[in-house]
């Protein structure tokens, strides 16, 4: 019987999630988790619609040069960044509480690719190619949604995340971060769905259990 682990890896993509928190949990934390994204959700919905308009601007220019300009790329890097430290937390991947600005570092973080000539072709119809990928990550929502909710009824009972159930998560939000850096220019390296790509960024066990 044809098992993943038996399959070949598909080739890295560029933007890569990096997983080094273990599975214990705060049990308060955990109850209130909600609540205590709420800063992160504002601050998240209002620096998306700054990421929008730099969005924009970056495809006139990668459409013209061939390449994003520097400062747009640092800063829509940094919010697909912080985008996946708010979910990360939000949905119980991990534990600590992340910061406001994205930087790198977190428990669970994304690398991501300097900025670097992007396809013209592709980025003349990027918002077009992106649509099946879109479905995806809607998709995915509900997945790591009904995942987070089982992780937190485990969290609070037993103080720790279930592995599985973290697996999954944290690969819907290493498939957002992707999909998010194809869409705001920050890669046109588009979003790969196998469930085997990145696997090696995941920890295999779980120190201190």
């Amino acid at each position: 019987m044809l098992s993943l682990g038996s399959l070949e890896p598909p080739r890295e993509h560029p933007v890569r999630l990096l997983l080094t928190e273990d599975l214990r949990r705060s049990r308060l934390t955990t109850f209130f988790r909600l609540l205590l994204a709420i800063p992160h959700i504002v601050w998240l919905t209002l620096w998306t619609i700054a990421a929008i308009f730099a969005g924009i601007a970056t495809w006139f220019v990668t459409l013209a040069a061939g390449t994003p300009p520097a400062a747009l790329h640092r800063f829509l890097s940094a919010y697909v960044r912080y985008s996946a430290h708010v979910n990360a937390y939000l949905f119980l991947v991990v534990n600590p509480f992340p910061g406001f600005v994205g930087e790198p570092g977190y428990d669970l973080d994304i690398e991501l690719p300097p900025r670097a000539p992007q396809n013209r072709g592709v980025t003349g119809f990027r918002i077009f190619l992106a649509v099946p990928a879109w479905l995806v990550n809607s998709a995915l929502g509900y997945v790591v949604l009904v995942a987070a909710i089982l992780m937190w009824f485990v969290g609070i009972i037993l103080g720790r995340a279930p592995e599985g159930m973290r697996r999954l998560a944290a690969y819907t939000i290493r498939y957002g971060a992707q999909f998010n850096a194809y869409v705001y220019l920050v890669t046109d390296a588009y979003p790969h769905a196998s469930p085997l790509e990145g696997r090696a960024a995941l920890p295999e066990s779980v120190p201190g259990l």
